[in-house]
Formats: C-alpha cells, structure tokens, sequence
C-alpha cells in the first residue's frame, strides 16, 4: 500500500532531513508530517514530553502505547513500539498477551494502565477502568498515562489515515 500522500524529500526540508540523519533512517511519518512544517518542528519535543522519563515507568508507557497501536491496527506504529517494547524488557510473550488481550499475564497496576488505556482508545471515556486505574497510580500518573493514550491514537489515525506503513 502507497501512502495516500507524496511524502516529503529530505532534500526540501532541513528540519526532516536532520531529524532522519539524527535517527540513521528515513521515517515516513515526518516525511508525511512534513507537508506542516510548523507541526514536524514542534512534534518530536511534545513527543519527548509524553514518552520520555516521567512518574510513569517506560515499560508501563510501552504497554500502553503498543495495546492502542494493536487496538487501532497501526501497523507502523505497532512495529515501532514493539521494538520499543522489547527495549523497556517486555518479552514476546508479553507482547503476544497483549495483542490477544490476554491481560492477566500483567501485574495489576500494568493491568489497570493497559485496560484504561484500551477502553479510552475504543470508546473516548473509559469510564469502566477509570477507578482501578486510580487505584494503582496517582493523579500525575493517570495524567501522563492519559497522555501517551492521547499520543498513540494521534499517530495511529495519522498513520492510519494517510495509508503509512513501516519500511519494509
């Protein structure tokens, strides 16, 4: 599948083309992303904000981001936050759990992040996991994972949308 868009050559744009030489690879989402100059440019900070160290555990922020990207059926991002999965110490088979929705295999303060997080994903409210997910982190907890949910479902209707795939 072809994206819905001419990307962006690096050649055109310098913040792209420094972004791709920074990360040793071409990235399809800023190359799409490109098209808004002012929105490539404020990205990758409010991107570092949301997944960078914060209250909330990186494993913790990893399962969240990769079960919306199993909900949403982000192929470009399920591939690029499983590999981040693997890096915070998620095993395969944690993975494969996940995408199953088999939760149990999680602790439950994981357990309550990965519920909230596919409820709010699927439905705009999760009012069902809301509590439980209170009962294991704090407000600036909650907000950050809240976050990263609101994060994920950006990138994977932004992918989604304009047909974006992983390289191959």
């Amino acid at each position: 599948m072809t994206p819905a868009l001419k990307l962006v050559d690096p050649s055109e744009n310098e913040l792209l083309a420094s972004l791709e030489a920074r990360a040793k690879q071409p990235n399809r989402f800023f190359r799409a992303m490109a098209h808004r100059p002012e929105v490539l440019k404020n990205f990758p900070p409010l991107y570092g904000a949301v997944m960078g160290p914060g209250s909330v555990a990186r494993r913790t922020k990893e399962l969240v981001y990769l079960v919306c990207a199993f909900t949403n059926t982000c192929a470009y991002c399920t591939a690029a936050h499983v590999a981040g999965a693997r890096k915070a110490g998620v095993t395969e088979a944690e993975i494969a759990a996940l995408q199953a929705g088999q939760d149990e295999v999680f602790p439950q303060a994981e357990r309550a992040a990965v519920a909230y997080a596919r409820e709010l994903t699927r439905t705009a409210h999760a009012a069902a996991t809301r509590q439980e997910l209170a009962a294991h982190f704090n407000d600036e907890q909650t907000v950050e994972i809240t976050l990263v949910v609101g994060m994920a479902n950006l990138t994977n209707r932004f992918n989604n949308g304009l047909g974006i795939l992983p390289e191959s």
